[in-house]
């Protein structure tokens, strides 16, 4: 399972958002740095308003979404990358995952210690930025000298990778992050083969405080970051409260809604975090339906209908025959797979097929 990693400054709100996430008590949550040390791990569903109605037309006994992993990782301060704080061990905690989650304050709180002494989210994020690149640095120029010997040996690979480190290092070196380098086909894989923690896609969560949730667009912090995020990282920036999160782990789904609407919001911040960081991960769903159950099923962007069905088991994958597979908005617009047929939107897929996301597949097999 593909694990999205939450970082940040000490105290801006990681372990209580973890917490939410995970509807649990396992990260420790107090009023000072690294109170985090190991990381703690988290399987989460992943919110999906298509689940329902699906069952629904299949009368289904039981409802399963897909789910991600998130791990909540030590906070990093100002010289991690030279081993302040919790260091190297962050910095090993990060290279081990598949995306990042950056939660930024967003909101004053004289009664909550900030590291630096002031609310200011741009400077926060570059030092984490800044840690980071550092970081990818020094890997980059301690894999450099092998890689120039071993392509002057006429090793291609190494020659290939050395050639691409050399363009690398002078956008590292001017404090810009690798995702936002600008690859050529063929550097793709490069660039992955080099594990640089700068090159994982990222996206911000804006930390604000619960009176703020509803009015957040109007938060001077949170358009800060949005709009850092769009020019410097080119990524995403969804807000959340954390202490409203937390207080939701413990309400049922009826209690929890009443909740958000007397705050003026329609969904948890924390739903729409969870789905941006399964779309970031590259992750996508289709669906099986049928009497005994309805349920999400994880697959990678550009999955073909067999892959898709060795998620379910490999047999599948290894007899696959064909899938037939009907939309999610044609199904429900028609009532039943009886009626998409009747419209001829129920087809018949071979192994060439690609995956959408929102598929309803019923996987034709042999072995």
């Amino acid at each position: 399972m593909l694990r999205a990693g939450i970082v940040g400054l000490p105290n801006v709100g990681k372990s209580t958002l973890f917490n939410a996430l995970t509807r649990t008590r396992k990260a420790e949550s107090a009023n000072y740095p690294f109170c985090t040390i190991d990381p703690n791990v988290g399987v989460v569903m992943v919110p999906d308003g298509r689940l329902k109605p699906l069952a629904a037309i299949e009368d289904s006994a039981e409802i399963i979404p897909a789910a991600v992993e998130f791990v909540d990782i030590a906070g990093l301060v100002a010289g991690a990358s030279q081993g302040e704080g919790m260091g190297n061990k962050f910095l090993s905690h990060i290279r081990e995952v598949d995306a990042v989650v950056q939660v930024v304050r967003c909101f004053e709180d004289s009664e909550i210690h900030h590291v630096a002494g002031s609310v200011d989210p741009v400077r926060d994020i570059e030092t984490i930025t800044t840690e980071l690149i550092l970081a990818d640095l020094d890997s980059l120029r301690r894999q450099m000298p092998k890689l120039e010997k071993d392509a002057k040996r006429g090793d291609k690979e190494a020659a290939a990778k050395f050639a691409f480190a050399q363009k690398l290092e002078p956008h590292l070196d001017a404090g810009k992050p690798a995702i936002t380098f600008e690859l050529e086909e063929d550097e793709q894989p490069i660039a992955k083969s080099l594990f640089l923690l700068t090159a994982k896609p990222t996206i911000f969560a804006a930390n604000v405080q619960d009176g703020d949730l509803a009015s957040a667009d109007s938060n001077p912090h949170v358009e800060t970051v949005r709009t850092y995020g769009r020019e410097h990282h080119g990524c995403e920036t969804v807000v959340i409260s954390a202490q409203i999160e937390s207080e939701l782990a413990d309400l049922d789904e009826d209690e929890a809604k009443e909740f958000l609407a007397d705050l003026g919001v329609e969904e948890s911040g924390v739903g729409l975090l969870i789905r941006a960081a399964y779309h970031l991960l590259g992750l996508r769903t289709y669906f099986t339906c049928g009497p005994k159950e309805t349920r999400a099923w994880t697959i990678h962007i550009g999955d073909t209908a067999p892959q898709a069905a060795g998620v379910i088991h490999t047999d599948f994958e290894r007899g696959f025959i064909k899938a037939e597979t009907v939309g999610y908005d044609d199904l429900i617009a028609n009532g039943s797979v009886l009626g998409a047929k009747e419209k001829g939107l129920y087809r018949q897929e071979g192994k060439d097929y690609v995956v959408r996301d929102g598929d309803v597949i019923l996987f034709k097999f042999n072995v």
